[in-house]
C-alpha cells in the first residue's frame, strides 16, 4: 500500500443502512479517476497513480440527539478514510478541496472531519513566520502574546484610529488589528491608515521601548489584493489581516509570497462548519487548511466568550495549528468576549503559545483603552509569575484590579 496519500476522513449519516464499503469505493473512484459505472477507459494502467483508495471504513452505530437507537428515526453513522494521490492537485488548496470534497459535499449528510498529508506534500507550505518567527520579530521568546482590536472602527478617520493605536501600544500589547469589517473606505483609506498607525507605533515605542505590530486589513477585488499587499509591504506593513473565507484559500496562498505575516480571520466559518453532519469540521477549516495556506496567526471563537465554540472544537483547532509537522506552527488566537480575568484559563488551555485577543475587554475598561491594555498585560505578568489574582495588591496592578471587579475572573 502506498504511504504518500493525502488521507481524508469523512463522517456519513444515513437514515438507512449503507453498504459502506461500496459507498467508500464510489467516493474514492468518483472523486479521482472513474465514474459511477465502468467504461472502456476505467482499467487503464495510466490511471493507477491518480486513483483514490479506500483506507478504512467503520460503522459507528446509530445515533441522533434525543432519539433512542432503536427508533426508526435514528440515523446510521459511518466513518470512512480515503487516500487521495497528491499528483491529482496542483499543490494548492483550491484544487485539493475540489478533489477531496467537490461534488460529494452535496451528497447528503457527509462531513469532512480530518486531513493528513504526507511530508512531501507540505514541503514549502505553511506559515512564512509562524510562532517562532513572530516571537523573534517581537523579541518575546516565551510569554503569551496579547492583542486588541480597533473598537469602534468604521466611521473613524486614520488620525482617530492612530490615536487609539497609540493608547493601546502604550499599554504594552503585542498586536493591534483592524476590525475585519473595516475595508478601504474613502473616509479611512488603507494606505493612510497604515501610515498613521505606523507613526503612532513609533511614538509609543519611543516612550515605552515596546514595539506593537499593526495588522492592517487587506481588502479589495481579488485581482487587486496582491499588488496592494506589495505596496503596503513597501510602505512598512508589519502584518496583514485577511478574511480568508471571503476571499478564498488561493488568495491566502498567494499572499504568503509577499513576506509579511498573515493573520487569518474566521468570518463565514459558521457557514462552512456550523452543521454537525455536513460541511467541514472546525479543526480542518480553521486549523489544518489555514496553517497549510500560510496563516501565521488564526483567530477563532473561544469556548468561553460571547461567540463560542465547544471546547472540543477549540482544542482540535489548537492542536492542528501547533502540532509538530514539517511546517511552521501557527499562533492560535481564541477570541470574542475575552477580558483580563480569562487570562489564567486561556493559558491553562493553550499554554504560552497563544495570543490573547480582547476588544470590548480592553476598550470597556473604566479608565479607557490604555488602562484596558495594561490590564491584559498585567494579567499575563501575573500568570507568568504564577500569582493568584486574589493576592495582588490593588496598588501594584490597579488596572487589572478594576478589570477583575468589572468582568470577574473567568
Amino acid at each position: 500500500m502506498k504511504t504518500d496519500f493525502i488521507r481524508v476522513t469523512y463522517r456519513i449519516e444515513s437514515a438507512k443502512p449503507l453498504d459502506i464499503e461500496k459507498k467508500a469505493q464510489g467516493i474514492a473512484l468518483g472523486q479521482t479517476t472513474d465514474t459511477w459505472t465502468p467504461n472502456v477507459r476505467s482499467g487503464l494502467a495510466a490511471l493507477e497513480r491518480h486513483r483514490g483508495v479506500v483506507l478504512a471504513t467503520e460503522a459507528k452505530g446509530r445515533g441522533l440527539a434525543g432519539v433512542p437507537d432503536e427508533s426508526p428515526l435514528a440515523s446510521h453513522i459511518y466513518h470512512i478514510t480515503i487516500g487521495y494521490p497528491p499528483a491529482n492537485t496542483e499543490g494548492d488548496i483550491p484544487s485539493l478541496l475540489t478533489m477531496i470534497f467537490g461534488k460529494i459535499s452535496m451528497d447528503g449528510k457527509i462531513r469532512l472531519e480530518s486531513i493528513a498529508f504526507p511530508s512531501s506534500y507540505t514541503k514549502g507550505k505553511g506559515p512564512r513566520f509562524g510562532i517562532e518567527g513572530l516571537r523573534k520579530k517581537l523579541k518575546e521568546p516565551k510569554r503569551p502574546l496579547s492583542m486588541a482590536i480597533f473598537k469602534p472602527c468604521v466611521g473613524l478617520s486614520p488620525n482617530e484610529l492612530s490615536e487609539m493605536f497609540y493608547e493601546l501600544a502604550c499599554g504594552g500589547l503585542s498586536f493591534v488589528k483592524d476590525d475585519e469589517i473595516l475595508p478601504n473606505l474613502s473616509i479611512c483609506p488603507t494606505e493612510k491608515r497604515l501610515a498613521a498607525c505606523l507613526k503612532a507605533g513609533l511614538r509609543a515605542k519611543k516612550e515605552t521601548g515596546h514595539h506593537t505590530l499593526y495588522a492592517v486589513n487587506l481588502t479589495g477585488r481579488p485581482s487587486e489584493l496582491l499588488p496592494r499587499a506589495k505596496r503596503l509591504a513597501q510602505q512598512g506593513a508589519e502584518c496583514f489581516l485577511l478574511n480568508v473565507l471571503s476571499y478564498g484559500f488561493g488568495v491566502l496562498e498567494e499572499l504568503r509570497s509577499v513576506g509579511v505575516p498573515i493573520m487569518a480571520h474566521p468570518a463565514l466559518a459558521g457557514a462552512w462548519c456550523g452543521s454537525s453532519n455536513t460541511g467541514f469540521s472546525y479543526a480542518v477549516l480553521l486549523g489544518t487548511l489555514m496553517r497549510l495556506g500560510g496563516a501565521d496567526l488564526v483567530l477563532f471563537p473561544s469556548s468561553y466568550g460571547t461567540v463560542t465554540l465547544s471546547s472540543a472544537d477549540t482544542d482540535a483547532i489548537r492542536d492542528e495549528l501547533t502540532s509538530r509537522l514539517p511546517m511552521k506552527r501557527s499562533f492560535p488566537v481564541p477570541s470574542a468576549g475575552i477580558h483580563p480575568g480569562l487570562v489564567p484559563r486561556i493559558v491553562k488551555d493553550y499554554g504560552n503559545d497563544v495570543v490573547i485577543n480582547a476588544g470590548g475587554g480592553v476598550h470597556g475598561h473604566p479608565q479607557g483603552a490604555r488602562a484596558g491594555a495594561k490590564a491584559v498585560t498585567q494579567a499575563i505578568d501575573a500568570v507568568c509569575a504564577k500569582r493568584d489574582f486574589s493576592s495582588i495588591p490593588v496598588s501594584e496592578m490597579p488596572e487589572l484590579t478594576q478589570a477583575l471587579q468589572l468582568w470577574g475572573r473567568g
